[in-house]
């Protein structure tokens, strides 16, 4: 615990403060009919608020007051005739209990096409345990519906919501520019499947901070197309840590390159900071990647390059990845590993690893220096490194 309130106290000593300003709230949900009962049917008024609010030609707004809202599944669709909508929750918004009704949607709460929207507080429950048990047994289940994706979307704030329990990921931003979270909650149960807190792909400009993710699969997961990605101040587990990847999904693939990932805790995860791509041809690409002032507190594998990916061990592709990465550092990362090999490098035999820099690296196990496992990959080591480098 030592580690994880020093590091709250350093780095989060205002993280979840919000304070609102005096504004008039346009449209009200339940005054366009909105129950806060939790069990009737909001989703019409929800429709009609954001109906409102993108046809009018000013700036406006919505409010969710107190009060627990029941909503299938919704989206809100741009463009609109006005770039300063801002949305007030106060409220909860209640997935289905019956995983069934959006299980098979892609998000329950979709933003499409939009351009200057807010989203301020709220909880939204996803009511996910349903489908996880389901996924858990031998049934044939529905793959499970994202909480909230911003979809072809730009100038997007999400702000002091928390998301919890979603049947699939949490938040997806797919396809934006200019997308800023910050004092974000989301929360999971650590053996919940497929629940990553936050998903970026095919996106540009996008800012991660303030944030507390603990969920069953990666608290932040960056895919293909990702370029300019800002993530700091962020408490991650459980979870699998935060990832980029997995790549090499498909031979024709968008690069990842410019992610800054600083002042980061990651207790108890499965892993620290992590680049994955499946063991295939492909012309993806990662560069340009900066891992900095991070504490892991006893987290399984702290520092992974795994270019042989395929974690269910089957059918894997068994051939040598077509990703290249290069320009990798990893700055100022101390604590504790929960395995012996705490720096794991496998990268590819025919586009190895280039450029990976480790400064004033210290990684413990049971009180001794871990150990470090490289496979085809260069660069080099500077200051204090423990494990001492394979570089």
């Amino acid at each position: 615990m030592s580690i994880l309130r020093g590091f709250l106290l350093l780095f989060f000593p205002f993280m979840f403060l919000y304070s609102s300003s005096a504004i008039s709230f346009s449209n009200n949900v339940v005054s366009l009919g909105a129950k806060p009962d939790g069990k009737s049917d909001s989703t019409q008024a929800f429709e009609t608020a954001w109906a409102n609010a993108c046809g009018s030609t000013r700036p406006t707004s919505i409010y969710v007051p107190p009060g627990r809202y029941y909503l299938r599944s919704v989206t809100f669709n741009g463009p609109c005739k006005n770039n300063a909508i801002f949305i007030r929750i106060d409220g909860t918004l209640v997935a289905p209990s019956d995983y069934r009704v959006i299980g098979n949607s892609a998000a329950w709460i979709l933003f499409r096409g939009v351009d200057g929207v807010t989203i301020s507080g709220g909880i939204f429950d996803g009511k996910g345990s349903g489908l996880w048990a389901c996924k858990n047994s031998t049934k044939t289940c529905p793959s499970g519906a994202t909480t909230i994706e911003i979809s072809d979307s730009k100038n997007v704030v999400l702000s002091a919501l928390t998301s919890f329990n979603s049947q699939m990921f949490h938040i997806v931003v797919n396809g934006c520019q200019n997308i800023k979270m910050k004092g974000l909650k989301v929360l999971a149960s650590g053996n919940s499947p497929n629940t990553d807190g936050i998903h970026v792909q095919l996106s540009s400009d996008v800012t991660i901070l303030n944030s507390k993710i603990g969920t069953g699969d990666d608290c932040i997961s960056i895919g293909p197309g990702t370029s300019n990605l800002w993530i700091e101040n962020i408490v991650c587990g459980p979870g699998h840590g935060i990832s980029i990847g997995s790549l090499a999904k498909d031979l024709e693939e968008a690069g990842v390159q410019n992610v800054t990932v600083k002042k980061a805790l990651f207790s108890r995860t499965q892993n620290g900071v992590r680049i994955k791509a499946w063991g295939r041809p492909s012309n993806g690409f990662v560069k340009n990647i900066l891992f900095q002032h991070i504490v892991m507190d006893n987290v399984q594998n702290p520092i992974v390059i795994d270019q042989n990916y395929c974690p269910s061990h089957k059918g894997c592709p068994g051939q040598a990845s077509g990703v290249k990465i290069s320009d990798v550092t990893y700055q100022n990362i101390h604590g504790t590993s929960a395995t012996q090999i705490a720096v794991k490098f496998d990268c590819s035999p025919t586009n190895p690893c280039s450029r990976i820099k480790m400064e004033d690296v210290k990684l413990s196990y049971k009180d001794q220096i871990a150990g470090a496992t490289c496979s085809h990959v260069g660069g080099t080591a500077t200051g204090r490194v423990e494990p001492s480098s394979c570089l």
